[in-house]
């Protein structure tokens, strides 16, 4: 099974620029996730979706590596059926021409 999170939207504290510290920004947050879907262990969207939000907003990261690869974590530990893991976080409001993200990709079959 692969679910797909896609364009979640939010504003939150996230960036090195003076103003980005003190004024909440449009972040947007794609999740796509390979996972095994035995003994109907499923993954819940809606909750997976608040950890996103959740931590994200919380945490006031300075980088989007950052806000990444803690995304990465807290979502492999909350779900570890998980075997393919693909994260997109963009910042489409910072460059008034342009979109900004930043994405990986982790295979956890392959470990």
């Amino acid at each position: 099974m692969k679910i797909h999170i896609e364009q979640l939207s939010f504003e939150a504290i996230i960036g090195l620029l003076d103003f980005e510290r003190h004024t909440p920004q449009r972040v947007v947050v794609d999740i796509e996730a390979k996972y095994s879907y035995k003994n109907k262990s499923f993954i819940n969207y809606a909750e997976l979706s608040t950890l996103i939000k959740k931590l994200i907003t919380e945490q006031k990261f300075k980088l989007l590596e950052e806000a990444l690869l803690a995304l990465e974590e807290i979502i492999k530990e909350h779900y570890p059926t998980i075997e393919r893991l693909k994260i997109k976080i963009a910042k489409p409001d910072i460059l008034s021409d342009c979109t900004v993200a930043l994405s990986k990709e982790w295979n956890y079959q392959l470990s």
